[in-house]
């Protein structure tokens, strides 16, 4: 009753052929051994990024193979310059993206938890729970987690105007405070809101934000255009003679080239009468001057195009008065439309008032080195350009990197507008309501929970060593504070100023609840993937041992 087909041996023993599955060559790592291993790699990942987070965070440089530097403090924007090349470990960049994308902050929280949920997992696997056992009651707590969250947080729906910006502007300060621009969160968090206040509220759509970014000045030399700024495009002579300034001009935006074209096409015309070449030439000059006083007639004081306009059309322009613009970027066409309310033509003909936009005050202002044209007061205006000024050039992206995260975190919470307290507050809310519940679970699932409360003291715990402070004192006073079953003790978090403790929601250290609620489902989620994984297969590269790639023997399509 063997198992397959046995082989008798020339001495007569009988023998069982091995059965080859895998090309040579392939690693396969099975069971326990494979699965710590996985786990040993995340957590080596999260070891680079847990430095980062939190107001007293370290950034980091990142230099990648184009020579190309990268300041930052971001989660998400760190794991994607880290080249990771472990298969388990990749699935923590998946969940720094999927936050960022979804919510914009809380990447590094997102990175450290499911580490943590991976650190506290570890030796139950060792011990030889089955991996199936804490994925489900890991699966438990997090339901149980999120649904905490919604009970704490605090609803700013129904509030007025005036309360809910000031609450909007609370929130980007705590994510801004974490930042190269922490100093200067109080000027930038304001101008987050403006921002977000002039977007459509309905669509809230992001890219209606630009941003811009200038060398040189300080800081708090950036600022906001109520509209749209874009770089001064590449000019012809003429340029300097027209206007800069107006006041409620139209605005006519053209997608075509406004200058003598040359054939393309090799077109060849036979001239019996030399006098007749002036005739084509002549009709070439007519075509451009008819569209030129095409688009004067219109009314227009300022005409943008994607293609060019050509010296002539400049020169042409600037006698009459009138303001152009060519091979501007189509993210700028496509603001100045939406703000001015013009639409885009792509021919001159038929032109009238229901094509032109129109803006409150048209200028052009030099900023740094640049000259930037600004059209402020737009009617439809549902965008506005921030630009952001600053020393280095690794400065300013790290700024506006840190301005997006705090764009989106206003953008989530005027979408639904719950909060709770930051400084690590909630987190050790959560890990005391898990322990409770704990006490009443019989059977191995108490452990598993248990683990799971212990591994959300992660974030209080980071943010005291990234400050300087001994954690294990602060944690000791924040779990006295959370279990003494006082009401306002479960807003106590870390004061990372003097590393006491402190209510972090009468000190305004706010985070919308959708940020933790994403951050503890993702991580949860990331952490039973590498759990349920009991196999790792590796397959070899298919080359010869001169990197030449190997090919079928006979070489007659791999029949032999």
């Amino acid at each position: 009753d063997m198992a397959g087909p046995m082989m008798q041996m020339p001495d007569g023993r009988m023998i069982q052929p091995q059965i080859v599955l895998l090309r040579e060559g392939t690693d396969t790592s099975q069971g326990k051994g494979q699965l710590i291993s996985n786990i040993n790699a995340c957590m080596a990942v999260v070891d680079s990024i847990r430095t980062t987070l939190g107001p007293r965070g370290l950034d980091k440089l990142v230099h990648d193979d184009k020579g190309v530097t990268t300041i930052s403090n971001d989660g998400a924007t760190i794991m994607k310059l880290l080249d990771i090349v472990h298969p388990a470990a990749k699935s923590l960049v998946d969940i720094a993206k999927s936050q960022d994308s979804e919510v914009g902050d809380g990447t590094t929280t997102v990175v450290i938890l499911a580490g943590e949920f991976l650190r506290e997992a570890k030796p139950f696997v060792e011990d030889g729970v089955h991996p199936q056992n804490i994925i489900k009651w890991f699966r438990a707590a997090a339901r149980m987690a999120v649904d905490k969250v919604r009970e704490i947080s605090v609803s700013i729906e129904g509030a007025s105007p005036e309360e809910k910006s000031e609450l909007l502007k609370k929130c980007a300060m705590t994510t801004l405070s974490s930042k190269l621009v922490g100093g200067e969160k109080e000027f930038f968090a304001q101008m987050c809101v403006d921002a977000v206040n002039t977007l459509d509220q309905d669509l809230l759509d992001p890219r209606m934000i630009g941003v811009k970014k200038v060398m040189g000045g300080s800081m708090r030399d950036s600022f906001l255009v109520d509209g749209v700024a874009f770089k001064k495009a590449f000019s012809y002579a003429g340029f300097e003679q027209q206007p800069k300034y107006f006041e409620n001009p139209k605005v006519l935006a053209l997608n075509l080239e406004l200058e003598l074209k040359s054939e393309r096409d090799n077109a060849e015309v036979r001239l019996s009468d030399p006098s007749k070449y002036q005739e084509i030439v002549d009709a070439e000059w007519n075509i451009i001057y008819d569209k030129l006083e095409k688009c004067v007639a219109s009314g227009a004081k300022i005409i943008l195009s994607r293609l060019a306009i050509g010296d002539l059309a400049t020169q042409y322009f600037a006698d009459r008065g009138v303001f152009c613009a060519g091979r501007l970027q189509e993210e700028d066409l496509v603001r100045v439309t939406k703000a001015t309310g013009a639409k885009v033509q792509t021919t001159v003909n038929d032109l009238n008032d229901e094509q032109l936009g129109s803006c409150a005050v048209f200028e052009e202002k030099q900023v740094g080195n640049e000259r930037f044209n600004l059209f402020r007061g737009c009617p439809a205006s549902k965008t506005c350009t921030m630009v952001l000024r600053g020393g280095a050039e690794q400065f300013i992206e790290e700024a506006a990197r840190s301005l997006n995260d705090a764009i989106e975190i206003v953008r989530r919470a005027v979408k639904n507008a719950a909060i709770v307290p930051g400084g690590g507050a909630i987190d050790m809310e959560l890990s005391r309501h898990l322990r409770d519940y704990a006490r009443t679970v019989a059977g191995k699932g108490q452990l598993f929970i248990n683990a799971f409360a212990k591994a959300l003291e992660v974030i209080p715990r980071q943010l005291c060593d990234n400050s300087g402070f001994d954690a294990t004192d602060v944690l000791n006073k924040l779990r006295q504070k959370h279990a003494s079953g006082d009401p306002s003790g479960a807003n106590y978090g870390l004061n990372v100023n003097d590393g006491g403790i402190m209510d972090t929601y009468e000190a305004f250290i706010w985070e919308p609840a959708l940020v933790k609620i994403n951050a503890i489902s993702a991580a949860c989620e990331a952490t039973c993937l590498v759990l349920s994984i009991d196999e790792t297969v590796k397959n070899p590269r298919s080359e010869g041992a001169d990197g030449q790639p190997i090919h079928a023997p006979g070489g007659r399509g791999g029949r032999g």
